[in-house]
């Protein structure tokens, strides 16, 4: 249902996908940009790959290097594998992963206009990356990780595929209480990036899980959907309710690395 739903966002303008939650074609009449944060102050934008389907601006806080290999989960059209290249130079790398096959086309064909030789766009699912381990210095991802049903493998796959010492910076939906049923279940929400999101703790358990270190929650801000919105899932009532309960919508940019070990053949570090 993600892929059909994104398949469809591909071929939308940025002002249709921004109209609603993270893209969702929902119900809303007027563009809230709800989710999305503005690219255009940042070296390396690009208006072509940018569809306003983020929910932070996570390669402001990677730390990318010049000469780094940068991993982007969720590519899209490209839009932050543009700006980490503007970071990591024509020395680095930067790769894109999206399941989307209308993502990847679209993605490529911008790279193209760019002139663009060292970022490369990838056909595959992020919870089995099609790249070998300990390949990138940093790794960035904006609003996807929520749609991906198991998200302790994505982290693991993270680790995996990071260098030791590398790290990563994901803003991510997530959740602080419960949301009503009616929402969980709306695949409309779903692939709007709410439906699908888990609980905060939850959430930042599965980093420390897959190994990482020196976690940091890089910013932390909330997320107000509209009554237009609401409405499509909720009667009045259940707005009143919804609104009175202690429950949030979060957007968040984590931040973490992948530990140096003694322990590796290859390592130097004792």
């Amino acid at each position: 249902m993600v892929r059909q739903k994104y398949s469809e966002i591909a071929l939308q303008d940025k002002e249709t996908n921004a109209s609603s939650c993270c893209g969702s074609g929902c119900c809303s009449t007027k563009v809230y940009n709800i989710m999305s944060e503005e690219y255009n102050s940042l070296d390396g934008y690009n208006p072509d790959a940018d569809l306003g389907l983020g929910c932070g601006l996570p390669t402001q806080f990677a730390k990318i290097r010049k000469g780094d290999t940068v991993i982007d989960l969720g590519s899209g059209a490209g839009n932050d594998c543009f700006v980490a290249r503007a970071e990591t130079g024509e020395a680095g790398k930067v790769i894109g992963i999206d399941f989307t096959e209308a993502m990847i086309n679209k993605a490529r064909t911008n790279a193209e206009k760019l002139g663009f030789n060292n970022v490369e766009f990838r056909q595959g699912d992020i919870e089995k990356m099609p790249v070998t381990e300990n390949v990138a210095d940093v790794i960035v991802s904006n609003c996807v990780l929520n749609l991906v049903p198991n998200k302790q493998a994505v982290f693991a796959e993270m680790f995996r595929v990071l260098k030791q010492g590398g790290h990563f910076s994901i803003s991510d939906i997530v959740l602080t209480g419960e949301l009503p049923e009616k929402i969980k279940s709306a695949a409309e929400m779903y692939a709007g990036c709410v439906a699908s999101a888990i609980d905060k703790e939850e959430y930042l358990s599965y980093v420390t899980k897959a190994g990482f270190t020196k976690m940091v929650i890089q910013k932390d801000k909330p997320i107000v959907v509209p009554d237009d919105i609401l409405k499509n899932y909720l009667n009045d009532e259940e707005i009143v309710q919804y609104k009175a309960k202690e429950t949030s919508i979060r957007s968040i940019t984590v931040y973490a690395e992948k530990p140096v070990s003694c322990c590796t053949p290859n390592s130097n570090c004792c």
